[in-house]
C-alpha cells in the first residue's frame, strides 16, 4: 500500500513487522554469518522502513534497526573493544539518479568546489587495525559501530595485512578483510564433501573465518584485506584527500585496492560505475557496489555524520541480477567421502555472462527450506558473483502436479545402500566403504596432482578400469600392465606405457602424498605433510593416538580422530599392507636443504597473472627451495613481481611502488643459470 494512504495504526503494525524481519535478518548475517535471504530482499524491506519512519516521525524508536551501525550484538566468545571514533556504515543508493541528487546535495551543503574519490565496495567485513610506533598492537570488527569484537590473532593470520608498518607510525586505519573468489569456492567445496554446511557468499565465509576461536582454521582460508580509511588521517599520516591516503597507505605497507579514480562529475561517476559493473566478474574478489566519497578530508568535518552514517560519502547497490527458469530434475551425486550432494537441473539461462543450468542444493535441509519441487519456476543468482544459486521459488506459478514435497532418497543412488545422517550433520552420507561412486572419487583423488601425480590416469580410465573390474582400489592401479592398459578403448601403446610410467614414478613420492592421497576425511594436503614430517612412515602415523596428533602446529581434535578412525578399520589397514608390499614408499623423504646464496634467497616474491611455461605450484616450490618467501600481496616490502599474462592489479601496484617486475620467460632463464 502506497505509504501516503496509511494510517497511523496501520504504519505502526507495518514498522514493527518490518523490524522483526529486519533484525532477524541481520543477526542471521553479521552475527551468524548464515543469511536466509538475498541483499535486495533485505534492502528492500529496509529502504520500506525508513520511508515509514521519514512519513511517521513518532513512531522511530531508539531501537530501530535504522538507527544502529552493522550488527546489533557482539558475539559473546571474543573480547570486546570499544572504538575511541565509531566505525560507521554507509548509507545506501540503487540508481545513478539517486545518487546525483546525494552529490547535488552533498556539493549544496560545501562552500567551495568538490571532487570525488570512486572506490570498489569490497564484499567483506569490516576492519580496524591499531599499529602503535608501527607495530600492529590489536585488530577488532565493526560490532554495533561503537564496540567490536578483538580479532587480533585472527588477522595475524592475513598474510597481506602487514604486522610491522613501513615507518614507526602510531595510526588507527580501518578497511575490508574478504575471502577471494578462488578461496571461496575451494573452501565451499571442501565443506561440501564433507557435509558441513557451506557458506552463502564470500562475505560471509570472510566473517566467519576471521571470527574464528582457533587461528589456526582463519588461516587456512587464505583471508586477505584492502585497507581505506585512517582515523585522523589529516594529522596521523599528513594527507589531506581521499586519493591521497589510500597512496600513503600502500607506502607503509598496508594492502590498498588500486582502482580508485577521482572524479569531479556525474558522468564521471556514471563511467566508472559502467566501466566496474561490466567487468566485475573479472575481478579476484568479489564487490557489491561502489562507494564514492568526498576527496577533501578538510570536507568531511564540515559535512559531519548521522547518527549512522557520514554524510560525505555514499555506496551505490549494484542491482541484483537474477534470471527465472525452471526446475526440470534434481540429481544426486555421491562425493568422495560419502557425502550424496542434490544439484538442480534446469532450463538453460544467461547469467552473468554465462550459461547456467545446473545449481547445487547442498544439502537436504537446504531443499526443504526452499521447498524446491520438480516443475517449480525459480529465481538464480550467483552467489558472490560466482556460484549459480537458486534464490527463492514462484510459489504462484507452482503446478498442479507439484502438490508434494520432493521426497529426498533413502538410499545411495550409486550402491542401494541405506543413507544416513552422521553425528547429526545436515547432509546425507552413504557409509558404504565399497561404493563404486566413492570408489570412482576416491581413486580420482589418489591420482590427482597434489597427491600421487599419476599423470594420464584421469576420470575417464579410471571410470573404464573400474567398469571392466580390473581395479577396486587404490592398491590395484600398482598391478596394472601392458597388456590390460592396451586392451581399453582408444588407448594407445604410447599412452599405456606412459602411463605405467607414471604410476611406476609415484611410488618414489614422500609419504604425505600417499597420507593425502588416502582421502581420509579432514586431511588436507597441509595437514599431511605437518603429520608425515613429524611421525615420518605410514605404519607410525597409523599406530600414533590422537592426543599425540592433537599437539601438532595446525591439527585438532577433528583431523586427529579422523586419522585414527580411519586407521582402525580392517579395510584401511589391508589395503596399507597391500601398498607396502607393491613397493609403494610409505616414509617421508625431506625436501632437502634450502639454497642460501641464491638471487631469490631472502627476497619477498609474488607471483601474478596466468603462467603458461610452469605450474604456479611448481613455481612457488621452486623459488622457496631457493630461499625466497613468496607471497601473496604486494607492498612496499615485496623485492620482485613476477607477472605472467594478463596481470593485472598487482602489477599496477608494484610499477606505482617502483618494485622489480620480472616477466615469466626472464624468470625461466634465471631458473635456468
Amino acid at each position: 500500500m502506497d505509504i501516503n494512504e496509511l494510517t497511523s495504526k496501520q504504519a505502526s503494525a507495518e514498522i514493527k513487522h518490518l523490524q522483526a524481519d529486519l533484525k532477524r535478518w541481520a543477526a542471521e548475517y553479521y552475527e551468524n554469518d548464515a543469511p536466509s535471504v538475498e541483499d535486495s530482499v533485505y534492502d528492500v524491506a529496509y529502504n520500506r522502513l525508513e520511508a515509514l519512519e521519514a512519513a511517521f516521525p513518532t513512531l522511530v524508536t531508539p531501537d530501530s534497526i535504522t538507527q544502529q551501525v552493522g550488527g546489533r550484538q557482539v558475539k559473546q566468545d571474543l573480547a570486546k573493544v570499544e572504538h575511541a571514533v565509531p566505525m560507521l556504515s554507509l548509507g545506501d543508493v540503487f540508481s545513478n539518479a539517486e545518487l546525483n541528487d546525494w552529490m547535488t546535495t552533498t556539493i549544496d551543503n560545501t562552500i567551495t568546489d568538490l571532487a570525488f574519490n570512486a572506490e570498489l565496495k569490497i564484499d567483506g567485513l569490516a576492519i580496524s587495525l591499531v599499529y602503535q610506533a608501527g607495530k600492529l598492537i590489536q585488530a577488532s570488527t565493526r560490532g554495533d559501530g561503537n564496540i567490536g569484537e578483538d580479532v587480533t590473532a585472527n588477522v595475524l593470520q592475513i598474510k597481506s595485512i602487514p604486522q610491522t608498518l613501513a615507518e614507526p607510525l602510531t595510526v588507527e586505519v580501518r578497511g575490508e578483510v574478504y575471502m577471494p573468489k578462488a578461496a571461496f569456492v575451494s573452501l565451499n567445496a571442501a565443506r561440501e564433501r564433507e557435509g558441513l554446511p557451506t557458506f552463502a557468499n564470500p562475505r560471509n565465509a570472510a566473517a566467519g573465518s576471521l571470527r574464528q576461536l582457533d587461528t589456526n582454521v582463519t588461516k587456512e582460508r587464505q583471508l586477505a584485506a584492502f585497507l581505506y580509511n585512517a582515523v585522523d588521517a589529516e594529522t596521523s599520516l599528513g594527507v589531506t584527500t581521499q586519493a591521497e591516503l589510500l597512496t600513503r597507505l600502500a607506502v607503509l605497507g598496508l594492502p590498498t585496492n588500486p582502482t580508485n579514480a577521482v572524479v569531479t562529475d556525474a558522468q564521471s561517476i556514471a563511467d566508472y560505475i559502467e566501466r566496474y559493473t561490466a567487468t566485475r566478474d573479472d575481478l579476484a574478489y568479489g564487490i557489491d557496489g561502489i562507494v564514492v566519497k568526498v576527496n577533501d578530508l578538510f570536507r568531511h568535518a564540515e559535512l559531519g555524520n548521522t547518527v549512522k552514517v557520514p554524510k560525505w560519502a555514499i555506496a551505490y547497490k549494484f542491482p541484483p541480477e537474477e534470471a527465472l527458469t525452471i526446475v526440470r530434475d534434481i540429481e544426486w551425486t555421491v562425493g568422495r567421502t560419502g557425502v550424496v550432494t542434490p544439484t538442480a537441473i534446469m532450463d538453460p539461462v544467461q547469467l552473468a555472462g554465462t550459461t547456467v543450468a545446473r545449481a547445487s542444493l547442498h544439502n537436504p535441509e537446504y531443499l526443504w527450506q526452499k521447498d524446491i519441487r520438480l516443475g517449480d519456476t525459480v529465481t538464480l543468482h550467483k552467489a558472490g558473483d560466482i556460484i549459480p544459486e537458486v534464490g527463492q521459488v514462484m510459489v504462484a506459478k507452482r503446478l498442479a502436479a507439484a502438490d508434494q514435497p520432493y521426497q529426498v532418497p533413502t538410499h545411495c543412488p550409486a550402491c542401494g545402500e541405506e543413507l544416513v545422517h552422521v553425528d547429526g550433520e545436515v547432509a546425507l552420507r552413504c557409509i558404504n566403504p565399497f561404493c563404486p561412486a566413492q570408489i570412482q572419487e576416491t581413486l580420482t583423488h589418489f591420482a590427482s596432482r597434489n597427491a600421487m601425480n599419476i599423470d594420464g590416469l584421469g576420470p575417464k580410465i579410471i571410470s573404464q578400469l573400474l567398469t571392466k573390474g580390473l581395479i577396486s582400489n587404490v592398491a590395484d592401479l600398482y598391478r596394472l600392465d601392458f597388456a590390460t592398459l592396451t586392451a581399453l578403448d582408444k588407448f594407445g601403446e604410447t599412452s599405456a606405457n606412459n602411463l605405467l610410467a607414471s604410476i611406476e614414478n609415484s611410488k618414489q613420492n614422500s609419504v604425505e602424498r600417499l597420507l593425502f592421497g588416502l582421502g581420509i576425511r579432514n586431511v588436507g594436503a597441509k595437514a599431511a605433510k605437518t603429520i608425515a614430517k613429524q611421525f615420518t612412515t605410514l605404519t607410525q602415523i597409523a599406530h600414533t593416538p590422537a592426543d599425540a596428533i592433537e599437539t601438532l602446529p595446525g591439527m585438532g581434535a577433528t583431523i586427529a580422530n579422523s586419522l585414527v578412525q580411519y586407521f582402525s578399520e580392517a579395510h584401511a589397514q589391508a589395503l596399507v599392507a597391500d601398498l607396502i608390499d607393491l613397493g609403494v614408499n610409505t616414509t617421508y623423504i625431506s625436501d632437502g636443504p634450502v639454497v642460501t646464496d641464491s638471487v631469490f634467497s631472502g627476497k619477498k616474491v609474488v607471483l601474478t597473472g596466468k603462467l603458461t611455461m610452469f605450474s604456479r605450484t611448481d613455481a612457488t616450490n621452486w623459488l622457496e627451495s631457493q630461499g625466497a618467501n613468496v607471497g601473496s600481496s604486494v607492498s612496499s616490502k615485496t623485492d620482485l613481481l613476477i607477472a605472467g599474462a594478463d596481470a593485472g592489479s598487482k602489477l599496477t601496484k608494484a610499477e606505482n611502488l617502483g618494485i622489480e617486475i620480472w616477466s615469466e620467460r626472464q624468470f625461466r632463464d634465471t631458473m635456468e643459470q
